[in-house]
């Protein structure tokens, strides 16, 4: 193919003496709708073959033309800085860590919007008809600094990249090897449609009362914790880094969710597709991942080596890795309105089992004594918290989730953050966590606002129990553990280990027990309460410890954990916390009560034959403890103190049947969003949210032949 008379002078070897000059271009900035209004006024520059600067601004169509440009391709930047007063740009461009290079073109394309929901570009634009040449570009094609940006979309119509590496190789001007900017050929019309530069942002309430979006939400993220953070190169990088691993911290939320693409895999094996609820929001709004680029970030320069920061270093916090570590792992991420942190649980199940027995340690700067092994795990990383709030907080919410171990180490972090002289304003949700402190410490945290989910039958939450001391060598000698057979499937606990010294440990927080409850035949549904009896919470770990001389079978209790399918998030805490949203936006839809009439008869009846089992096994021990009237009074003040929360329990799920839902139960604030119903809608519409499943059922009406299967 013949090279064009018009970019000859670049591409020859020798330049000529008298530059030819008297070409013109012409170009427009236009939207998805080839509307240019949304780019009037903007500041660009051309650089010609020559190297000469041609300024303009662009008129009320997002149009400009210059004439008399030096024979040759010209260099478009649209490249001003933002000069307006939103508070929110001006902050980012004016923080002390890694301020940002906001131009007036990437504010101008965060207030444009997609034609299209899924964020594709349209098959024609009508701005194209008129050109001779039509490019689809973004804002990082037209801007300098660019890191902070999302990595570049394919399309149908790129830019001529390949010319701009040509005319950057040759010394265009000036030498330039990194020549930014689109190239326009001269005496010619070229459409630029400007990419819209919007987001999406996982939708989540900052208020403290518990909403089923939440426990969705902060199920994802809490698994994505797994994962590791998908930095490449992982250490040492000379100029870019990028995301490439899915799943991962990084590629959702430096990639996927930045570039518009809705992110669903949280883990690797995951097979269903489970979709946070997202919203549209301007790309300055996202949950940031910050930049890297050593040309703009002297803490960004190779040559620091073990000092250089990365996206890595600020966002992900491993020390599995390090000498002593503890192998605790976590990510942290920010916007304009939350702080979001994800505290990884243990892999190795025998290595928190092996801590289960770990001695109580005093919590400095707080209230009672913690779990040592929690506790170290927390002090570990509690630096690299406090690190990123000071260069990142400005009263933004802290919402903390953690799932098993992380949920523990979570529980300590969100205290010790809402006790910090900086008062943050801090919400906790947990999964399946084990128990963090003692009775002390769970008095000195009443007001931090924890919600605690256990899923049916998960063994985790129920260690370190009550019981358990300091250290082994002081438990009791001889104590007698014995359990009843209840109709819940569970084995209840009847009467309990012994402890001596100190405060016990205790759950902190409000819990919400996901309980199956089955049917004949194929109907099945959930109830999701808190039942506030250990007869149900405690079972699981009931089960599993059974007596071995004077200690538990340590052993048996390893064998359930390892088949414990109801303490994993993907097949079980995420399926069930999906379920809860589905079925509370049925039932305040149709108007209809969290808990129907066929789920109150059965779990109330059964509470109430519990109950009459628990009296039952009092007045054996009666005749047990004749001569030890110390012993028996001892052992049946544990059963009584069970029969009651039995009652309490009875009078809550009885509160349930006659509750109904408000959008605020569900949401909570994310309905004070302006575009909710939108956001909710485009999350509806996936095939994987319509699926009937049974958990989610709220089951017909009651009849005398329903009982529990």
């Amino acid at each position: 193919m013949p090279v064009k008379k018009s970019i000859q002078p670049l591409l020859t070897d020798t330049k000529q003496a008298c530059p030819l000059r008297g070409t013109w271009v012409s170009f427009q900035l236009v939207d998805e709708s080839g509307n240019g209004k949304p780019y009037a006024g903007l500041a660009y520059k051309l650089i010609d073959s020559a190297d000469q600067s041609h300024e303009g601004t662009l008129d009320s169509e997002g149009f400009a033309k210059v004439c008399d440009t030096y024979e040759g391709p010209v260099v478009l930047t649209v490249d001003s800085a933002y000069k307006g007063d939103e508070k929110d740009y001006k902050w980012l461009m004016t923080r002390l860590n890694y301020p940002l290079k906001i131009t007036e073109l990437q504010v101008r394309a965060e207030k444009t919007r997609f034609l299209r929901k899924d964020g594709l570009r349209v098959e024609n634009n009508p701005a194209k008809a008129k050109a001779d040449q039509f490019f689809h570009v973004e804002v990082g094609h037209l801007v300098e600094k660019f890191a902070h940006l999302p990595p570049i979309s394919k399309s149908a119509h790129p830019p001529n990249f390949n010319l701009l590496k040509v005319m950057g190789d040759l010394g265009f001007g000036p030498e330039k090897p990194k020549l930014r900017g689109v190239v326009l050929l001269p005496d010619k019309h070229t459409v630029l449609e400007v990419r819209p530069l919007r987001a999406f942002r996982p939708m989540l309430s900052k208020d403290n009362s518990f909403s089923a979006l939440n426990l969705y939400q902060l199920s994802l993220f809490a698994s994505l914790s797994y994962n590791n953070f998908g930095q490449v190169p992982e250490e040492n990088p000379f100029d870019t880094v990028a995301f490439p691993l899915d799943p991962s911290a990084g590629n959702m939320f430096g990639n996927s969710l930045a570039s518009f693409r809705e992110a669903w895999k949280i883990n690797k094996d995951q097979k269903t597709a489970y979709y946070p609820l997202y919203e549209d929001i301007p790309y300055s709004k996202r949950f940031e991942i910050l930049p890297f680029d050593p040309t703009l970030y002297k803490q960004n320069k190779p040559e620091l080596g073990l000092n250089q920061e990365t996206p890595a270093t600020w966002h992900f916090f491993d020390d599995g890795k390090a000498e002593g570590g503890t192998d605790t792992q976590a990510f942290i991420t920010h916007h304009d309105e939350i702080i979001l942190i994800s505290v990884r649980g243990t892999l190795e199940l025998v290595d928190f089992v092996r801590d289960t027995d770990a001695e109580q340690v005093p919590i400095t700067g707080g209230i009672g004594k913690a779990h040592k092994g929690f506790y170290d795990a927390y002090r570990a990383m509690s630096t690299f918290i406090l690190t990123y709030l000071d260069s990142f907080h400005v009263d933004q919410k802290v919402v903390i989730c953690g799932h098993s171990l992380g949920g523990a180490i979570a529980t300590l972090l969100a205290e010790a953050l809402r006790r910090d002289t900086k008062e943050y304003d801090v919400l906790l949700y947990t999964y399946g966590s084990p128990r963090a402190g003692d009775a002390d410490f769970v008095n000195g945290a009443a007001d931090l606002a924890h919600h605690r989910m256990v899923n049916s039958n998960d063994p985790i939450p129920s260690v370190p129990a009550p019981w358990m001391n300091t250290r082994k060598s002081i438990w009791m000698p001889g104590v007698v553990l014995s359990f009843v057979t209840a109709p819940l499937g569970a084995l209840i606990f009847a009467i309990g280990l012994s402890r001596t010294g100190g405060a016990p440990y205790e759950h902190q927080g409000n819990l919400h027990h996901f309980m199956p409850v089955h049917f004949k035949g194929r109907e099945q549904s959930a109830v999701l309460w808190d039942p506030g009896c250990d007869s149900i919470e405690e079972a699981a770990c009931t089960k599993a410890l059974k007596k071995f001389g004077d200690m538990p079978d340590r052993d048996a209790f390893v064998m359930q954990l390892f088949q414990m399918s109801d303490h994993y998030m993907v097949p079980s805490y995420i399926p069930y916390a999906w379920a809860t949203l589905r079925r509370w936006q049925q039932t305040q839809e149709s108007g209809t009560t969290v808990v129907t009439k066929t789920e109150y008869d059965q779990v109330y009846y059964q509470l109430q034959e519990m109950q009459e089992r628990l009296k039952a096994k009092e007045a054996e021990l009666r005749f047990a403890y004749q001569s030890d009237r110390r012993q028996y009074q001892q052992e049946a003040n544990v059963l009584r103190a069970e029969i009651g929360r039995l009652d309490t329990s009875r009078q809550r799920i009885h509160t349930l049947s006659f509750l109904k839902l408000v959008p605020e139960d569900i949401y909570g604030s994310a309905t004070q969003a302006p575009e909710h119903k939108i956001n909710v809608d485009r999350w509806m519409a996936k095939k994987e949210n319509s699926v009937e499943v049974q958990l989610a059922m709220i089951p017909e009406a009651s009849s005398s032949d329903l009982r529990t299967a």
